[in-house]
């Protein structure tokens, strides 16, 4: 179809474009901006006066659950919920059943994405074989399949020597090892932030040096093998402030938040919220204010859902006994708005959720350039609206900002030119 984009404030980071314009696709491409290309007729108009134009949302932590736990999501049932919070190109990572360690998975995945035909779907591979730590998987195999990066998840690589020759190996072939940076010892049996918080609710704690200790030991590694390292999740201050040291020395690493450890923090866990039990754990006020900085200048490039869709009965047991994870495709956008109210621009904003996690992934996404593929989302960034468990299309409700009032809502959602989502009246 034809679509005619109206009066919207186009906003493209990658092109450092911020202006109210029309925008005008064609065969599923972008083919003009502000002028009606000659020859035009739209099959669709679509009147985005008041409303925000921008390329569609790229989420680089995206757990769908298919293959192995199809009782908790579906790659339809994400995928669906993902174009709902204007996310248009998602990333899952290997921990599915059977783990993504071998072409055939990646294949699989590939296909149940491609039936949905909501989203794009990318997947890491595998850092070691069934994330068990002993032994680094096939990588050249899962990369000429097209694994846009890899990692070990949150399973632990306690070999040093393993985790070394890993990154040696994917030096070699020029590919990104995303990473979970926490100390196995350190964290082993915690459920929350070492603190004041779990000290009164009796909860064993993780403590911050286990995040700092293991980010330490990994910049080392960077250092000596030249492997480029995308850390996954941050959650201490002190930890953004070594990967910004890392930086200024040429480094090549970069960093991402989940969107939820930039607006909560451990008090959220009082009376035993397990719908705050994450990991990593909600940190300090002061980590989290350290998270913040860390997005407002730069070193931190990244927001992401982190998204982990989760059945009833997971967040029912006593809190240490929960699993971990919220269920945020739907609330991604509207959390990383807020962070306009510290005075982040809005291109910015847009930038953490487009152009830079689709150039750490390699992916063609991000931009909405004349010939890019059209992938659009539009949103009211002014909008205020209730987040419900029957408004949620995730198969998980496990959301602590579900009762909530959000700011900004996504109205369309277009993947390739053609609508996937659409807000109903």
């Amino acid at each position: 179809m034809n679509i005619h984009i109206q009066g919207g404030q186009l906003i493209d980071a990658s092109q450092g474009i911020d202006k109210t314009c029309d925008l005008y696709v064609a065969d599923g491409k972008v083919v003009a901006i502000g002028d009606q290309p000659e020859g035009f007729k739209a099959d669709q108009v679509i009147d985005a006066t008041g409303k925000v134009v921008c390329p569609g949302l790229v989420d680089m932590q995206a757990h769908l659950r298919e293959p192995g736990n199809s009782h908790k999501g579906t790659i339809a049932s994400e995928s669906a919920a993902a174009v709902a919070g204007g996310i248009t190109s998602l990333c899952c990572p290997p921990d599915t059943k059977p783990v993504t360690d071998t072409t055939a998975i990646v294949e699989l995945i590939r296909l149940k994405a491609e039936k949905a035909a909501k989203a794009n779907v990318y997947v890491m591979g595998a850092l070691t074989k069934g994330l068990n730590g002993e032994e680094i998987s096939a990588m050249q195999s899962l990369k000429e399949v097209g694994c846009v990066g890899l990692s070990n998840a949150h399973h632990p690589i306690k070999n040093t020597q393993v985790l070394r020759r890993a990154m040696e190996y994917a030096k070699t072939m020029e590919i990104t090892l995303f990473l979970h940076a926490e100390d196995p010892w350190l964290s082993d049996g915690g459920c929350a932030h070492e603190g004041v918080m779990s000290t009164r609710m009796g909860l064993t704690g993780i403590p911050s040096c286990a995040e700092e200790a293991e980010v330490a030991k990994l910049l080392q590694l960077v250092e000596m093998t030249g492997a480029r390292v995308h850390f996954c999740q941050l959650s201490t201050a002190k930890a953004v402030r070594m990967i910004s040291r890392a930086q200024f020395d040429g480094l090549p690493v970069s960093a991402d938040v989940a969107a939820h450890q930039l607006q909560l923090s451990h008090i959220d866990i009082a009376e035993f919220n397990s719908l705050c039990h994450v990991q990593p754990p909600l940190r300090s006020e002061r980590d989290r204010d350290g998270l913040r900085d860390g997005i407002m200048q730069g070193v931190i490039g990244v927001i992401c859902s982190d998204h982990q869709p989760h059945d009833k009965d997971a967040k029912l047991a006593p809190f240490a006994e929960t699993e971990p994870g919220i269920s945020a495709l739907e609330s991604l956008l509207p959390l990383a708005l807020r962070m306009a109210d510290l005075e982040m621009s809005l291109i910015d904003i847009i930038a953490s959720l487009t152009i830079t996690p689709a150039k750490i992934l390699g992916i063609p996404a991000g931009s909405l350039e004349i010939g890019c593929t059209a992938d659009i989302c539009i949103f009211d960034p002014e909008e205020y609206w209730m987040l419900s468990e029957q408004s949620m299309l995730s198969s998980g409700k496990n959301n602590p900002f579900i009762g909530r009032e959000l700011k900004g809502r996504v109205h369309y959602t277009l993947l390739a030119g053609t609508v996937t989502y659409q807000l109903s009246d």
